[in-house]
């Protein structure tokens, strides 16, 4: 007994379960079959390994992190934008189609080039005229973070994290949101209310 290897070398059970962890922690948490990219280490909010399509090794994550935000926030303000205009327009021909991907093409185009001005300039402004991956966050900011917070919901470690997540989640979910919305209008002709209230049983 003193000679046996029972206590010693771990029971083959054991070796399968250590090698199915260790197998499962390399794969991805959003994708099973796929591995799990490098740079996707968790470290980042909301992050479940999820680049298919290798995005994270060709360009840095944090310039990546940056541009998912930014069009989560405008995805988020164009899906409420596209369902308020269906009811509330200003009293102008040029404002007054409630079906927005035929409203867009009814703004002047000086009204147009007015609009992505106003965008690039915020763009430049709000990265100090920083617009590469490398020099982007030189100032050591952290991705998608621009200071905006007038209501201080971030004072709160504990929130902020929570907000955080919140809205990573919102943000991928309003791209999803608007670019249906978005088709919807140029396959029905009809804004998303529209074609809501339209509906009949069964369908």
């Amino acid at each position: 007994e003193a000679f046996t290897t029972s206590g010693v070398l771990p029971k083959a059970g054991s070796r399968k379960v250590a090698t199915s962890a260790l197998k499962m922690q390399e794969n991805s948490a959003a994708v099973p079959f796929l591995p799990r990219p490098a740079a996707l280490d968790g470290s980042m909010v909301g992050d479940v390994g999820f680049d298919p399509l290798g995005f994270t090794e060709k360009y840095d994550i944090k310039w990546l992190r940056e541009a998912e935000l930014k069009h989560g926030r405008i995805c988020m303000l164009a899906s409420l934008g596209c369902l308020v205009q269906e009811v509330v327009h200003l009293p102008s021909e040029a404002t007054s189609n409630p079906v927005a991907s035929e409203a867009f093409f009814q703004v002047p185009a000086g009204g147009l080039w007015q609009i992505f001005t106003v965008i690039g300039i915020i763009e430049h402004v709000s990265n100090g005229f920083n617009m590469s991956g490398e020099t982007m966050f030189k100032s050591g900011r952290a991705a998608g973070d621009l200071g905006f917070d007038p209501l201080n919901f971030g004072k709160n470690p504990t929130a902020r994290a929570r907000y955080e997540l919140a809205e990573i989640k919102n943000g991928r979910l309003a791209m999803l949101g608007f670019s249906g919305m978005i088709h919807g209008c140029f396959i029905t002709g009809k804004g998303p209310l529209a074609v809501l209230s339209s509906l009949e049983y069964p369908y």
